[in-house]
């Protein structure tokens, strides 16, 4: 792909946002691109957001979860960017048409206190750079079509990539344990939807520890020229599939002892 192709794809990804309407498979009209291409148009996302205003408050991990990667047909790992307007309180309520097909997965989110990053950052590095763990649910919407209607093929990794790991929103939980709290292996989850359970989990579904995730994506972004700021929030993998939020749903996130979460969709 081209620059001039990164620009046309970010453009149309942004516009499908605004308008609420998906755009065709990146990967169909550029059957070429690999995942250098994928984040390029990431980064043009992010440039034109920052550009009308809006701030990174921290990075997402995608598909680290075998049910994850089987639910999408997709077998490595993706991060995208969390910005300010994503954000929403425990408990709030979605309006309605915010979001074009709107799903939800339950995770940890690691909250830093320091810098972290490079190639070679280790697990130690990473623990001494949280500040905090706590439940959260990720907002998940697709600007680009899940499948072709014509051929059936299904999105790549590099659409989800293109279209910022199909990231929508971010509830955090208000419980805050320190990061050895826990082993965040053994932390589970019950999501329910309308008082109904949908999903269950733990955390080592994320890469058998949801710490080496926060690794896995500190090291990737230093492949990219980033790295982990201070007050970020890092939203370390889901442990259970996408669960569909429809109009009029309301989801609840049990975390047991580590906490709760939730949010509804008007």
């Amino acid at each position: 792909m081209t620059p001039e192709d990164h620009a046309r794809a970010a453009g149309d990804l942004l516009a499908a946002e605004k308008s609420r309407s998906q755009i065709g498979l990146l990967s169909l009209r550029h059957p070429e691109m690999g995942m250098d291409d994928a984040y390029r148009v990431q980064k043009a996302i992010y440039r034109a957001k920052l550009a009308e205003g809006r701030r990174v408050i921290g990075w997402k991990i995608g598909l680290t979860s075998k049910a994850m990667q089987s639910a999408l047909k997709i077998d490595v790992p993706d991060s995208g960017i969390l910005f300010d307007d994503m954000a929403f309180d425990d408990g709030a309520t979605v309006p309605r048409g915010r979001f074009i097909q709107p799903r939800i997965e339950v995770e940890i989110a690691f909250v830093m206190k320091a810098a972290v990053g490079g190639e070679t950052v280790t697990r130690k590095e990473v623990i001494a750079a949280t500040g905090h763990v706590s439940p959260a649910i990720e907002i998940l919407d697709t600007r680009i079509q899940r499948a072709d209607p014509e051929t059936g093929k299904p999105r790549t990794v590099f659409d989800t990539i293109s279209d910022n790991a199909a990231n929508a929103g971010i509830v955090l939980g208000p419980q805050k344990h320190a990061v050895d709290a826990f082993d965040l292996r053994w932390v589970g989850a019950l999501a329910l939807r309308n008082g109904q359970i949908e999903e269950t989990g733990l955390g080592a579904g994320v890469l058998n520890d949801p710490v080496e995730s926060v690794v896995w994506l500190a090291r990737r972004m230093a492949q990219y020229g980033q790295s982990i700021e201070p007050g970020q929030v890092i939203l370390s993998g889901s442990f259970i599939r996408p669960v569909e939020c429809p109009s009029g749903t309301r989801i609840d996130a049990d975390f047991g002892l580590f906490g709760a979460v939730s949010v509804s969709f008007a």
